[in-house]
Parts: C-alpha cells; structure tokens; sequence
C-alpha cells in the first residue's frame, strides 16, 4: 500500500495521497476503463462505432471535469454543487447503455481521485471515489426509455447520494454535531450530502426542460448513436 499511498498528518487527522506510482496506476486504469466500456458495450459490427463511443465518452468526461470547477455551492468539509458536473456523465450511460454508462463514470470518479483526493482509507476511497461517482452510470438503465435523460438523471443523482450517506456513516460519523436531530450521523449524512447534491440536480432538471436545451441534447444523442 506504501507504494500507490503516503500518509499525510495535519489538523484534520492522518489522511493519504497517492504517490506518483499510485497517480500512473490511476490514470492508466481510468483510460482502460473508457477503452474496455467502448470495446465491451459498443457495436461490435464496427470499429468505428466503439472509436466514435470512446471519444464521445472521453469529450463528455472532459467537460464534466471542467464544469466540476464550477463550484455554485462549495460545503467546508467537502462536497459541492457544480455546474451541470453530473450531467455530463449521465449523459453517457443515456447515449450508449449501462454497461459504458458505468465504466465511463468509475474512469471519471477515478480522475476526480486523481484531480482531487481525499483518502482515509482504501475502502473510503472505493466509496467516495469508485461507487458514488460510478452510480452516475446507472443512467444508462433507462438509454432506450421514453423521457430516459430524465429518468436516468434521478436515478443516477439517488444512486450517488446512496453511496454518499453510507460513505458518510461508515466514515466521517464523527463530524456530526454533538447535540440535536443532526447528531444522528445516518440524518447528518443525508442532510449534508443532499444539501449539495439536490441543489445541482434542481437545476440541471429545470434546464433539462427547456425546450431549447432538450432539442439540442436530442440532436448530441442522436449523433452519437449515428453510424
């Protein structure tokens, strides 16, 4: 563990980073994982089906990257909503099914490990990083459904919001105020992380529903599914 991770103590207590072996590891399986969705969940006919998946993926990871660092609310002890971050990964499952849904948005969990880690332990790591932002894929449950954007963004919102109550019960319990109804860490948890995450999803849904914007996702969709 030494070799990916390095311990770093400060006023919040031990935490780690990774090492520069740990930063390589990431960032090669994070680039596997974009060309192995591609390869696995593509069209199989052709080769320029997956090509065109992988650089729609890799386009759509980018800009939920970028939009990331638009914090609209930024909480003091980690978490924000940003500027349509989540969306950007739902749409991917939407395009191109569950199974590239889910591995594009575990490669983008991975770069938010690489961008931005906060690491207690491994199994914290896996939640925060892997499965929370990795539920965003579940989207693609709902790729070939009538108003399917719509459904798979809340599913993919809830699926988050999951593993981030659990990560915070599980993990950071002892940030829970001493006295009251938030002492409860299962409530502070939930509290807390909808804080950040339901003021995002409210606004993406409102600009979903903007007839100008839906018309123009439909047309990305449709792109991306041309062959």
């Amino acid at each position: 563990m030494s070799l990916l991770f390095k311990e770093v103590v400060d006023d919040w207590g031990t935490s780690y980073q990774l090492t520069g072996a740990g930063y390589s590891l990431m960032v090669i399986l994070m680039l596997a994982l974009v060309v192995v969705g591609a390869a696995l969940f593509g069209d199989r006919k052709t080769n320029k089906t997956s090509t065109k998946q992988i650089a729609f993926s890799a386009m759509a990871i980018a800009l939920a990257m970028v939009a990331s660092m638009i914090k609209i609310v930024h909480l003091p002890m980690g978490g924000s909503a940003t500027l349509f971050s989540m969306l950007f990964i739902v749409l991917i499952g939407y395009w191109f099914g569950l199974g590239a849904g889910l591995t594009a948005a575990v490669a983008y969990g991975i770069l938010q490990l690489i961008i931005d880690p906060y690491i207690v332990s491994l199994p914290q790591m896996l939640v925060d990083y892997f499965f929370a932002f990795g539920a965003l894929g579940l989207s693609g449950i709902f790729s070939k459904s009538k108003n399917g954007l719509i459904k798979g963004y809340i599913v993919a919102v809830l699926g988050r919001y999951f593993f981030a109550i659990l990560s915070g019960v599980i993990f950071f319990a002892s940030y829970a105020p001493d006295t009251g109804i938030l002492s409860n860490p299962f409530l502070y948890s939930a509290a807390y992380n909808g804080a950040y995450l339901a003021t995002e999803a409210v606004i993406t849904l409102v600009v979903i529903f903007i007839p100008a914007v839906n018309k123009a996702l439909t047309s990305v969709r449709e792109l991306a599914l041309e062959k």
